[in-house]
């Protein structure tokens, strides 16, 4: 990007679910906004336990619209105060809350083409072909540019440290 001049991004929307990816796509979202000098949008999509369409069947969800949404924003501060602490981020900054699949929520905040769209790639390995459903609508629909974050290296060593915690495998103290 510095080879050439660009427009200053207006807005820096990143998908938030508290998940490692997107935490690492916030974290990278947030020094690109510090650099572009745009307003950060951490976005969090959210939607009812089973669906829109069960929603719509259930006459007790209608009442339960506003918890369920009360518990997205809730879930959100608790993310980016985790994340950003006391100080915050350091840039401007407007969280949304969207009713919606994330993928579709996400392309519809990202609705300018001065816009960057910043998501977590997913997974990496064998298991990628049945992740990564929100990073490829992004890419395929948005009207903007569409950053995808790859994984964290910590990741994999997270993935690892479960896996032999589910076999009940000790820890090799010489890997530390």
């Amino acid at each position: 990007m510095s080879g050439y001049d660009t427009p200053a991004a207006a807005r820096v929307v990143v998908g938030v679910s508290g998940s490692l990816g997107s935490v690492t796509a916030l974290r990278r979202a947030t020094a690109l906004a510090r650099r572009l000098g745009a307003e950060l949008w951490p976005v969090l999509a959210w939607e009812p336990p089973g669906g829109d369409a069960t929603a719509r069947r259930s006459p007790a969800a209608a009442l339960l619209v506003e918890e369920w949404q009360r518990l997205a924003k809730q879930r959100l501060a608790a993310v980016l105060g985790e994340i950003f602490g006391e100080e915050g981020p350091g840039v401007p900054m407007r969280a949304v809350i969207v009713r919606g699949a994330p993928g579709r929520a996400l392309v519809a905040t990202a609705d300018r083409e001065s816009d960057l769209l910043v998501v977590g790639a997913g997974r990496r390995g064998l298991r990628r072909a049945f992740s990564g459903r929100v990073c490829r609508h992004c890419l395929t629909h948005a009207c903007c540019p569409v950053l995808a974050v790859p994984p964290s290296p910590l990741q994999s060593d997270l993935v690892a440290v479960h896996r032999r915690n589910a076999w009940h495998r000790r820890m090799d103290t010489r890997d530390l």
